[in-house]
């Protein structure tokens, strides 16, 4: 007898319920409008934490094809360094000429601050000589830079940096170079230097004229005609190119998959914190629905 008591508030309670409208109030419209809020909100957070987890994956394969040609690369930069020492041979300083300023950067973000790098050490030494002359290797500091320093662009290169770069690549930016029509007294190209996986830092090379090759104080030592001195001045250019394209694009896979992994990690925070707003949100409208078919049944009885 007292099970069919207990029972009677409840089967009032849920007759009342079912001649209610089907309607929501507005609480609870707006409960379970957040619930799919939060819902969909986590599905995109999945689906980013997808992209990036698959982004840090690439970028750690392409990374060891780019510390292999950057090793490679380096030999030739090297080389053309150890001649130039050895001849003890000097930037030119003369009155009425220009300095050039070569900016290896690639064409490609999420990558951290690795380009924003380049352009602010870009302005600091353009600020230094404002003078000088600009050729931008790449789109994402072409971008950057032409706000502040357009008028000194002379040329830009894009497409550079979407594979392992290779000397043809850099011979074909050092033969554009060859053919502006300024003639420099000096020609520095700036980078990113690789340090270790975690870290690099801009840094610059130097590509010297004819004039300060043949006027090295050692320079006679190694016995080279002066037909070929435009072909090795070239040539060195070319090498220090490559050096420094391989070595940017180590530091650009590196720097994208650090990114990505950081990424990744802040979209599984994300996912947690969302996943405990929805269980919570979705107990506050299981109690609530609890609460009001208690209170129906309640007034039922007392009816």
């Amino acid at each position: 007898m007292l099970s069919t008591r207990a029972a009677r508030p409840a089967l009032r309670a849920g007759a009342a319920i079912a001649a209610r409208p089907a309607g929501l109030n507005a609480s609870q419209a707006a409960t379970y409008a957040t619930l799919r809020e939060i819902e969909g909100r986590l599905k995109s957070i999945r689906n980013i934490e997808k992209i990036t987890k698959t982004m840090k994956i690439v970028a750690s394969t392409k990374m060891t094809r780019a510390q292999r040609a950057m090793t490679e690369s380096r030999t030739y930069g090297q080389t053309s360094n150890t001649v130039f020492e050895e001849a003890e041979t000097k930037p030119e300083e003369a009155e009425g000429k220009k300095s050039l300023l070569v900016v290896c950067s690639s064409d490609k973000g999420l990558c951290g601050g690795i380009h924003s790098g380049l352009s602010r050490r870009t302005r600091k030494m353009l600020a230094d000589a404002p003078e000088t002359d600009l050729v931008v290797v790449g789109d994402k500091c072409k971008a950057q830079l032409s706000r502040s320093n357009g008028k000194q662009f002379v040329l830009s290169f894009a497409g550079i940096g979407r594979d392992v770069p290779t000397f043809a690549d850099a011979q074909a930016i050092a033969d554009q170079i060859a053919l502006l029509p300024q003639d420099y007294t000096s020609v520095q190209i700036l980078y990113n230097k690789f340090v270790n996986a975690q870290s690099y830092e801009p840094v610059t090379v130097e590509a010297f004229s004819e004039e300060a090759i043949a006027n090295s104080p050692n320079f006679a030592a190694f016995e080279i005609d002066d037909e070929v001195l435009s072909n090795m001045r070239e040539y060195a250019l070319a090498n220090s190119l490559y050096w420094a394209l391989a070595e940017g694009h180590a530091c650009e896979q590196s720097a994208r998959r650090n990114a990505m992994d950081n990424a990744t990690k802040n979209a599984g925070d994300m996912i947690s914190k969302f996943t405990i707003l929805f269980n919570r949100t979705r107990q506050a409208v299981i109690t609530g629905e609890l609460v009001e078919i208690i209170t129906g049944a309640t007034a039922s009885e007392d009816a």
